[in-house]
């Protein structure tokens, strides 16, 4: 059984439910590597029942063991967003992102962003917590981002992610009317040069599939729920424009009608995963943002 305190680091406690020594329970239990459970032994990070304990200690069903992971935050500058926080957890943040947003600073976005935010709510907390973004969306798309508060969250979630162990669901609109009720494109997705921020169709490129389903059909639009196997970037707008269905408002793949949407119709919606330690299944939703909303209504 796990638990999350508010300390000023990160303080992973769990009440034991079986005799076991304490290797044991941080390797099969808990999912710290070998090669952690060296660090923590030098640093005397583990406790049990708020003593410390080496990894050969024999632990008793409903002995509480501690793990402290201490770590310095990133030097982001703590800013009061007003970001959607809507999980919290000793291992992740999951935040609705709004559009024209950036994930973290950039030399064109160096404030104002994500990871500015979150540094405020950190703060707030009082946690000392390392920011770690599992995913990343464009600055246009709004929707749902994990933040992993410790190395292992964020390797964990990574690797789920690249063996399409997350569930990433996505809302868009797209212009013309989709007539296949549902389909997947199968394409590789390339970039052609380094410098190149666009994105193209190419057989020499990663490969990258996406699957959809009608969910409602307008005035020469259609709105589509896109699930996503593979995580490349500008994946779901490089393969509607390639299918002749660019996203309404992409300004570099899709059709762009100031009247309709300032931005591309883009939302990051559903994320379902194992919580990295508790192994959980956890679901997130996130509801479609205003602009979306009025956009399909102009489109009935």
């Amino acid at each position: 059984m796990f638990r999350k305190e508010e300390q000023k680091y990160n303080l992973i406690s769990y009440i034991c439910e079986d005799n076991l020594t304490l290797k044991e329970v941080l390797l099969d239990k808990l999912n710290f590597s070998v090669r952690s459970l060296s660090k923590m032994k030098r640093e005397k990070s583990v406790l049990v029942n708020k003593e410390f304990k080496k990894p050969n200690f024999k632990v008793n069903k409903g002995d509480l063991i501690e793990v402290k992971i201490e770590e310095e935050m990133a030097n982001f500058e703590p800013q009061d967003l007003n970001l959607e926080i809507i999980y919290d957890d000793f291992d992740i943040i999951m935040i609705n992102k709004p559009p024209f947003m950036v994930v973290h600073p950039t030399k064109s976005h160096y404030d104002k962003t994500i990871a500015n935010g979150v540094t405020n709510y950190i703060l707030k907390q009082e946690e000392v917590v390392k920011i770690r973004f599992v995913n990343r969306l464009d600055m246009n798309t709004s929707g749902l981002v994990i933040v992993a508060k410790n190395a292992y969250a964020h390797h964990t979630l990574s690797v789920a992610m690249s063996e399409d162990k997350v569930e990433k669901k996505y809302i868009t609109v797209v212009k013309g009317i989709v007539k296949d009720d549902e389909g997947t494109i199968n394409e590789p997705i390339y970039r052609q040069t380094d410098d190149s921020i666009k994105r193209i169709v190419d057989e020499k490129g990663q490969p990258s599939i996406t699957h959809y389903k009608v969910l409602e059909r307008l005035n020469d639009a259609t709105v589509l729920e896109v699930k996503l196997e593979t995580g490349r970037t500008h994946q779901i707008r490089v393969h509607m424009s390639h299918i002749g269905h660019g996203i309404i408002g992409d300004e570099l793949y899709g059709y762009v009608d100031e009247n309709l949407i300032n931005r591309q119709a883009l939302h990051a919606y559903k994320l379902e995963f194992e919580q990295p330690r508790t192994k959980e299944k956890l679901e997130f939703n996130a509801e479609l943002p205003e602009d979306i909303k009025k956009l399909i209504k102009k489109l009935k």
